[in-house]
């Protein structure tokens, strides 16, 4: 789904454990690492395509996490001009998302990059909180960090562990 000014709407999503580690994943065939991210479907709400693209490309259910938090508002980036598929109609300049911090509830649940037929990653790690900010892809680092000095406030609160 394409906005009018050219953004693709969809989806971010910060997974963090109890160690407040968040889940970093590494796109196939690249050195470039990501949270797990993707596009809305016309039919769907923020919500639902979080749920979708966590279980498509990480392999975790509704029930594997609670949502903590979302993003008060939608955190856009331009694509970079190479990446513009200017051939495309209508042309995505880049994207407008809207950001999810959830936290991992199931200890048992297991994280399959192979869920489905076209995987998007090929390694993970639980890293500090703030590392993401040093290995996306430059385009993406603005909304990563507003997301995450969003997110934050409940990440890093004293109540984050004793809520446990």
């Amino acid at each position: 789904m394409i906005d009018e000014q050219g953004f693709r709407h969809g989806v971010g999503i910060i997974l963090v454990n109890a160690k407040r580690q968040v889940f970093l994943a590494k796109r196939i065939g690249k050195t470039a690492w990501q949270f797990p991210q993707g596009g809305m479907k016309v039919d769907e709400t923020p919500e639902e395509a979080m749920y979708r693209e966590l279980q498509e490309e990480i392999g975790l259910h509704a029930e594997d996490v609670k949502v903590l938090s979302s993003t008060r508002r939608w955190l856009r980036y331009r694509l970079p001009r190479r990446l513009v598929r200017h051939y495309s109609k209508p042309i995505c300049i880049g994207q407008k998302q809207k950001w999810f911090l959830l936290q991992l509830i199931n200890q048992q649940a297991t994280i399959d990059l192979a869920v489905s037929e076209k995987p998007e990653f090929d390694a993970w790690a639980w890293v500090s909180y703030w590392y993401p900010l040093t290995q996306v892809v430059a385009f993406k680092r603005r909304v990563y960090n507003l997301a995450m000095k969003e997110f934050s406030r409940i990440v890093l609160s004293k109540r984050f562990l004793e809520d446990k």
